[in-house]
């Protein structure tokens, strides 16, 4: 299984761009019957996803859930876990609180530990309050995984009302 961890404030373009690279990186491993997992949310995950079915992978969508029972998400979240739904060969439920960001951490700390692969938008930067990519990141390779940064020319974030290449 391949996972996709990333920043979360990646402008519109950039998820232009990464959803197009992301798509011939995954056509490979739809050839060799590998699929990809993701957890909801907007952004990463939905550029993840629609390169996901365009290349032919399998897709498996996380949703946060308590007592067995999916949460709401906020709503922008709301609206891409309708379209991974859609996307998606299988759906699986995880218990975290989507409104802790600990929570999200551990719950894709525990992600990771299914899968073989994983690739990681990521610019470099320390994890920090609000990103924990670089922790992911550490995770997965002190777990032995096989991490793909992956970091086009060109890409941007938005962090603080402002743009960072």
């Amino acid at each position: 299984m391949i996972a996709v961890v990333g920043h979360s404030d990646l402008t519109a373009p950039t998820l232009a761009m990464l959803e197009e690279e992301l798509r011939k990186r995954l056509a490979g491993f739809a050839r060799a019957g590998r699929a990809g997992l993701v957890r909801a949310g907007q952004g990463l995950p939905v550029a993840f996803g629609r390169a996901a079915r365009a290349a032919g992978l399998a897709l498996v969508t996380v949703l946060p859930s308590r007592n067995g029972v999916p949460e709401v998400l906020r709503p922008g979240d709301r609206r891409a876990a309708g379209e991974l739904l859609l996307l998606s060969e299988q759906v699986r439920l995880l218990e975290y609180d989507p409104s802790d960001r600990d929570a999200c951490v551990g719950a894709d700390e525990s992600l990771l530990r299914s899968c073989g692969r994983l690739l990681a938008v990521w610019d470099g930067s320390p994890s920090s309050g609000r990103d924990a990519t670089a922790h992911l990141v550490a995770f997965a390779r002190s777990s032995g995984m096989d991490v793909e940064i992956l970091w086009p020319e060109g890409a941007c974030r938005v962090a603080q009302g402002a743009r960072t290449r």
